[in-house]
């Protein structure tokens, strides 16, 4: 395999997306509609900036409302690309399913193939040039989107930091690795269809599989194998009672919850239910590119949280910053690499070994 015969093909691949008219259509609805999401989350960012600033000065001027010590939480512009990842799994999964359906299965129909091969160019040379010239066409869409949206932030005077920033790329990787998902099952049914409408349909089958059905099914099987939740004991939590002073107000007795060996046990057994009902749910949905995406975008953009997002629902955890984040959804940035990387393979296998005649 000769590296620059590979590039001769990804180019002219690269070209044909980029200027086409399917492409050029739906990247331009994407960025429309992606400008309109950045344009949303700037202004809930500027409303919670003004709280935020709000709250500020009422501490600074002693008003009541304010726990002594209790400091409001600044809100971070990461909060503009939540809007922008429900827009990314809908028109973003279009485009890649776009780039890639009849990849292959058009040069079948118009035996275009078989002549292509006849050049001094071999068959690794061919797929891997069309899987690069796919990628290279998404990352070019994922680039201007990222581009536009800090130009929008810029523009409303809006300056990221460099943990934002970073943040900010992150989101855009896991954004392409989305895209690239459902371009490498794309790709992967145009080689194996002999047509672009079967390829079309088995495209879509898949992606409503692997998008929909399977954290489903996962939310299903964490019913079925988890069972029923714990129950919790009936102790009655005392009201508060006046107090035998002077000074008056009102005093709490001991709350049962704390000290009652039962509610220790339903504590324990609600843990052990939770965590058994949330594996059962990630093994299905680590298998399904939106929900994996979905939960890292959760996660980087608030890694300072205390909360963490999993397939099951929102836990706590332990707060920190963007390295902390990325270490507790590892095992969902591994899965939007692999998940592609696996469809790349097969897509491999199958154009090598298949009859062109």
């Amino acid at each position: 395999m000769a590296f620059d015969r590979v590039l001769n093909v990804a180019k002219k691949e690269f070209s044909d997306h980029i200027t086409s008219r399917r492409f050029i259509i739906i990247l331009a609805l994407f960025l429309v509609i992606s400008t309109v999401s950045i344009h949303e989350g700037i202004e809930l960012y500027n409303t919670r900036l003004e709280m935020y600033n709000e709250q500020l000065r009422q501490m600074t001027a002693g008003f009541e409302g304010l726990y002594p010590g209790q400091m409001p939480e600044k809100p971070s512009i990461m909060l503009v690309f939540l809007f922008m990842m429900g827009y990314m799994t809908a028109l973003g999964s279009i485009l890649a399913l776009a780039v890639g359906f009849d990849l292959v299965s058009k040069e079948k129909e118009s035996r275009s193939l078989k002549s292509l091969l006849s050049h001094p160019v071999y068959r690794d040379e061919i797929i891997n040039g069309k899987m690069l010239g796919g990628v290279g066409a998404l990352g070019f869409a994922m680039a201007l989107a990222l581009a536009l949206s800090l130009a929008m932030l810029l523009v409303f005077s809006v300056v990221p930091t460099l943990d934002e920033f970073a943040a900010i790329l992150i989101f855009g990787a896991a954004s392409l690795g989305l895209l690239l998902a459902y371009f490498a099952i794309a790709l992967t049914m145009s080689t194996v269809a002999k047509e672009s409408g079967n390829a079309l349909i088995y495209t879509l089958v898949i992606f409503a599989i692997v998008s929909t059905l399977l954290p489903a099914f996962g939310t299903m099987a964490a019913d079925v194998f988890a069972g029923d939740p714990p129950e919790p004991p009936e102790t009655v939590v005392p009201m508060p009672t006046p107090a035998q002073s002077s000074g008056g107000g009102y005093v709490t007795a001991d709350d049962p919850r704390e000290t009652d060996p039962a509610w220790k046990d339903y504590e324990e057994a609600r843990k052990t239910y939770i965590e058994k009902r949330r594996l059962i749910s990630d093994i299905s949905s680590i298998l399904s590119p939106q929900a994996n995406y979905v939960m890292v975008s959760l996660t980087v953009t608030d890694p300072g949280s205390s909360t963490m997002y999993t397939a099951y629902g929102a836990v706590q955890a332990e707060p920190g910053g963007l390295a902390d984040a990325l270490g507790r959804i590892w095992m969902n940035i591994a899965a939007i690499i692999v998940f592609p990387a696996a469809f790349f393979a097969a897509t491999y296998v199958k154009f090598m070994r298949m009859d062109i005649r």
